[in-house]
């Protein structure tokens, strides 16, 4: 009975673990239109990104946390976001379909991670959808002096929970609803749309940067206590103005620089827009890397050049963090120029929210069409092939969700669910590498990892055990084959594991005791860098074993430390949030774990095409061919 029990209990945990194949199935290619050049791609990259954020981000943060070294913040929050963005790039390049940060868990990771992973991308798209719509709402209502939040809170006041906006936002609803029908109609009318009010977008922030630069004042990038004096009229009481720090181009010192760079990362999200478009690109292998490196490269562009624009125009002190620019036209007697920012504005908004509705259909059907969700939301629509009912039952969530709920308090649940996303796939783009490239059947896979060195054979019993140690430590620094093999496949995955648990407590480490570590503090400081030593170890580790020589369109450099670093950024910006953040976290994933092991674990079809032996952490990603299945 207990030797019955233990089967049952690993049957159970290997469904859990098992991957993906990375080939597409059969009959998966050619079901959507692949229509998307690599221009379509940066649109959709860079209008999912430049939101409202280069408009008001920009303001908050040097207003109040950098001062004109926001241009670093910048800076440093572009390199972190091109760590996690060249480990999309490559995956792009090796898995062309949608799904994204999903997939690509699924192929490397499991089924369970794949599960959680593709849960909360489709909560993040959602919040930044509703979000997106009821800030375009607010923006357009006030344009027109509030008349349409005067006429809704009259007629449909609500007196409800905090969590609940005070009236009910029948505008963004409609919003919703429309952009729903532009997804409906095709992705080529849903990307022309798109690349439309992109181009408006980026002629707006040219124009904003060129003015600023015209404008602009190089003193106010040289500000010193005179000048606080001078602006509260000759009194020594500054108070008023704020923080001011010590005046200079970094007032708040390199601790402001970092901190206004976390912010600012929160800025870059939204190019895995372009991984989720995978299935549709017209040459995803080459279009999709070069998609993503060129939109955070225009990005980056546009937000370093909006905020030394703005921090130009007039000291960083007298900025309005919830109208900047306005505000900075204002002082340099452009007022009118506000309207050509609202303009901008509204269409960058537009552009984000019809981002997020694409990527949110996009991995719901993808989740659906491996059966992880229920199977009729892969539906797709004969002439447009599109993910219709995908895009109905994502896009009414968001729409009823822009209707009632104010999201104020979720936009750190949003960035934990998307961070997590780039964490897995920076840790997949880490593994894969390492993995054997050839197919082999289960019997074959038998051998392989019961092989011994005949080194072993030929020696006693006695001392096997001292032949095998000794063996294992050749190979985890020394490595006998070039290319690949199972054992030193497994050794990654294993040094991977390990490499994510010590950069977690590195990272908890670094965020709740940052001045005992950095103070000098005997027992933090020590703890601190044991964990440093263990983790270059490790790297060194995973560095010496044998990369899959197979050629790309595009690989990520410097393999292991760039993934590695990758990783430390993305959780240690994840320890940041609150606690109320990770309880909303707990409780959506538990109602996501309650669909999978209801549904999706009974229904995913990797379960129905070997329900008996699904595939264990062991087995290489390439290892579920129709041959090997049926052997």
């Amino acid at each position: 009975m207990s030797r019955m029990l233990c089967q049952s209990i690993c049957l159970f945990g290997q469904k859990l673990v098992r991957r993906r194949s990375l080939e597409p199935r059969d009959g998966s290619e050619g079901r959507m239109a692949r229509c998307l050049n690599t221009l379509d791609l940066v649109s959709l990259g860079v209008g999912n990104t430049l939101g409202a954020g280069v408009y008001i981000l920009a303001g908050a943060v040097a207003r109040d946390i950098a001062g004109p070294s926001i241009v670093l913040c910048f800076l440093v929050a572009a390199l972190s976001s091109v760590l996690s963005g060249l480990c999309y790039a490559e995956f792009g390049a090796r898995v062309p379909c949608s799904g994204s940060a999903y997939l690509y868990s699924y192929v490397t990771v499991g089924q369970l991670c794949a599960f959680i992973t593709g849960w909360n991308l489709i909560l993040s798209y959602i919040i930044i959808a509703a979000s997106v719509a009821r800030a375009w709402s607010s923006a357009f209502d006030s344009l027109i002096r509030n008349h349409i939040s005067q006429v809704f809170k009259e007629t449909f006041s609500l007196h409800v929970p905090h969590f609940l906006a005070k009236y009910p936002d029948f505008f963004a609803l409609s919003l919703v609803l429309l952009l729903m029908g532009v997804l409906v109609l095709g992705v080529r009318t849903s990307a022309l749309v798109n690349k439309m009010f992109t181009g408006i977008n980026l002629l707006v922030l040219s124009f904003i940067i060129l003015t600023g630069f015209i404008k602009g004042d190089l003193h106010n990038w040289q500000l010193t206590e005179q000048d606080y004096k001078l602006a509260t009229a000759g009194s020594n009481d500054t108070s008023r103005l704020g923080p001011l720090g010590s005046g200079g181009f970094a007032p708040f010192g390199f601790g402001g620089i970092l901190r206004g760079a976390a912010t600012c990362f929160y800025g870059f999200i939204g190019f895995d827009i372009i991984a989720t478009a995978g299935e549709e690109a017209v040459n995803p292998q080459r279009s999709i890397p070069l998609g993503i490196v060129i939109s955070l490269f225009v990005c980056f562009l546009a937000y370093f050049g909006v905020s030394a624009s703005l921090t130009l125009m007039l000291p960083y002190y007298q900025i309005r963090p919830d109208s900047p620019l306005p505000q900075a036209f204002l002082q340099v007697g452009w007022a009118p120029a506000g309207y050509i920012v609202a303009v901008g504005t509204l269409c960058g908004l537009l552009c984000s929210l019809l981002g997020a509705m694409f990527s949110m259909s996009r991995v719901t059907f993808a989740m659906a069409d491996d059966g992880l969700l229920f199977r009729g939301l892969a539906w797709l629509h004969a002439r447009t092939r599109t993910p219709l009912v995908a895009i109905v039952a994502s896009g009414t969530l968001a729409g009823i969700m822009a209707l009632l709920f104010k999201f104020s308090d979720l936009v750190d649940l949003m960035c934990t669910g998307t961070l997590l996303a780039y964490s897995l796939v920076v840790f997949s783009v880490l593994v894969l590498r390492y993995q054997p490239e050839h197919n082999i059947s289960k019997n074959d896979r038998t051998q392989d990892t019961t092989e011994v060195d005949p080194e072993v054979k030929a020696s006693p019993l006695e001392s096997v055990p001292e032949g095998i140690i000794s063996r294992t430590l050749k190979c985890l620094c020394n490595p006998i084959s070039t290319t690949p093999t199972l054992k030193s496949g497994q050794i990654v995955y294993g040094c991977a594991f390990l490499l994510v648990f010590l950069l977690t407590i590195l990272s908890l480490l670094l965020a709740l005791w940052p001045s005992q570590v950095f103070s000098g503090d005997p027992g933090f400081t020590a703890g601190a860098v044991l964990l440093l030593l263990l983790i270059a170890g490790i790297t060194v580790i995973i560095w010496r074993q044998p990369q899959n020589p197979s050629p790309l369109p595009f690989r990520v450099p410097a393999l292991p430390v760039l993934p590695v670093l990758s990783i430390f950024v993305n959780v240690y910006l994840m320890m940041q949030m609150s606690s109320v953040t990770w309880a909303q976290f707990g409780i959506w994933n538990a109602m996501g774990l309650a669909i999978y092991f209801g549904y999706g674990i009974r229904h995913s079809l990797e379960e129905r095409r070997d329900p008996q032996l699904p595939a264990s952490t062991s087995q290489t990603l390439h290892e579920h061919t129709p041959g090997a299945e049926s052997s």
